[in-house]
């Protein structure tokens, strides 16, 4: 039995049902768990581990909900920094084929470091090709020594060039092989249980990348299992228009006739979609990840969150590849998706001046990133700081240059001020990040290790 007291915050945001903000909060957490939240001194007055939080502002650890970790070894990329989706998938599919097993290790301690510095507690990651013999587990092995929760997607392509798709067939799989692997892998790593640190997800890439019969039949392995699933929908328009081609269906009716619709399903991006399609989200329970950052950097359009919220559909937010956003920043993609949000409300006639539910705020946004992860994620021991859940918390010391003058609302001041790296942050009761450094990993070595894997890629 180990405790933890987090105490004399200057200021505790649960992010639970009730939305409390508290003044001099704090945590009482034994074995990973939280038992009490409340202010400091309505708290137990010792315990093994003490962190003195005074200064800082306690939030949720903010959930990743779509990601891919090895594209830290392409960023901008010269010839794809100015290509939409179809034409970046397309110069870059050639470099990451010849990734090894050792560029998977080294790019996922890349991301999963960004993500820890910058709040992050739960990631979900989307690797959909295996070249030269590497795998998942190549993945999930690397992550453990960062210590972040991981939701290790079993990505896939099953349709190359040759059968229409956009892959080339040099990085698709056989189905075969594809189903027996994603087996494979959720009896291996799955875990089920209250504060589960892995689990699996069965994630075919998207409708442009596999077959219709793989969809189906992926659907058919994660039901057996209980696991979730997860690809790419509705990003671009050229996708759309592949798919009325291709199938006979927009994007979000396709999903509907390989029976992907349901509470455990949710979809990367989901910007093109009609009023209709996300009601029709709502009702049948799916999820959305949405990714302000690579939208805009590949000029994909803006998802509608606003029509999403309003209508009860689940959205969490993804940092996506970091070959189409080029960082791992969790926080610098709440701010996004504040100003982008508000961006669109403007587009879409409103004033910015008005005090109406039209304009989303930071505590929305941070809603979004933690209550709203975790539901698209399908896990109810994340996303707030309440009694019984997850010890899965950060900090960050308002006493920094970029927010200085907007202490009077230091939770809106984390969102509106410019982003930095928290200072602490902590899963399951553990330091991850602890006085704004790493625990898991030396940096300088590993960034230096990381540069050369890229610049090998490059340069073959």
């Amino acid at each position: 039995m180990s405790t933890l007291l987090v105490k004399h915050a200057q200021l505790l945001v649960t992010m639970d049902d009730h939305r409390r903000e508290i003044p001099d909060g704090g945590l009482f957490i034994r074995d990973g768990f939280i038992e009490q939240v409340g202010q400091t001194n309505s708290l137990p007055s010792a315990a093994d581990e003490e962190v003195d939080a005074n200064g800082h502002i306690i939030l949720p650890g903010l959930i990743n909900t779509h990601h891919h970790f090895y594209q830290t070894l392409t960023r901008a990329v010269p010839a794809a920094q100015n290509a939409n989706l179809f034409n970046w998938l397309k110069t870059l599919y050639p470099i990451w084929a010849r990734m090894t097993p050792e560029d998977i290790r080294i790019s996922t301690q890349t991301a999963l470091s960004e993500l820890a510095l910058s709040g992050c507690t739960t990631a979900s990651d989307h690797l959909y090709l295996f070249p030269n013999g590497s795998s998942l587990d190549d993945e999930i092995e690397a992550a453990r020594p960062i210590g972040l929760r991981l939701h290790a997607s079993r990505g896939s392509m099953s349709l190359g060039e040759s059968k229409g798709g956009l892959p080339p067939d040099s990085v698709v799989d056989t189905e075969e092989k594809i189903l027996l692997d994603s087996e494979r892998l959720i009896k291996k790593y799955h875990q089920s249980e209250a504060g589960a640190m892995v689990q699996i997800v069965l994630a075919p890439c998207s409708p442009f990348s596999v077959t219709g019969e793989l969809m189906k039949e992926s659907a058919k392995l994660a039901r057996i299992y209980g696991v979730q699933l997860h690809t790419h929908l509705a990003e671009t328009q050229d996708e759309e228009e592949f798919c009325l081609q291709k199938f006979g269906y927009r994007p979000v009716q396709y999903m509907q006739s390989v029976d992907w619709v349901g509470n455990d399903v949710w979809y990367a991006h989901s910007v093109h979609v009609s009023q209709k399609e996300i009601e029709l989200y709502a009702k049948e329970g799916c999820g959305v990840a949405h990714c302000p950052s690579s939208n805009m950097r590949l000029a994909s359009g803006i998802a509608p969150l606003r029509n999403y919220l309003k209508a009860g559909v689940k959205v969490g937010l993804g940092v996506d590849g970091s070959a189409s956003n080029d960082g791992s920043s969790m926080l610098a993609e709440v701010r996004q998706a504040m100003l982008l949000a508000r961006l669109k409300a403007g587009l879409d006639g409103a004033s910015l001046s008005s005090t109406g539910e039209e304009i989303m705020t930071a505590r929305q946004a941070l809603e979004v990133a933690t209550k709203g992860g975790a539901s698209v994620l399908g896990r109810k021991d994340i996303g707030s700081l309440e009694s019984g859940k997850c010890a899965d918390f950060i900090g960050i010391d308002l006493n920094h240059l970029e927010y200085t003058g907007a202490l009077h609302d230091p939770l809106a001041a984390v969102v509106f001020c410019q982003t930095r790296n928290v200072d602490m942050n902590y899963v399951q009761g553990k330091a991850v990040v602890k006085n704004g450094k790493l625990i898991g990993l030396e940096l300088p070595a590993h960034i230096e290790k990381h540069n050369r894997s890229a610049r090998r890629l490059l340069a073959d």
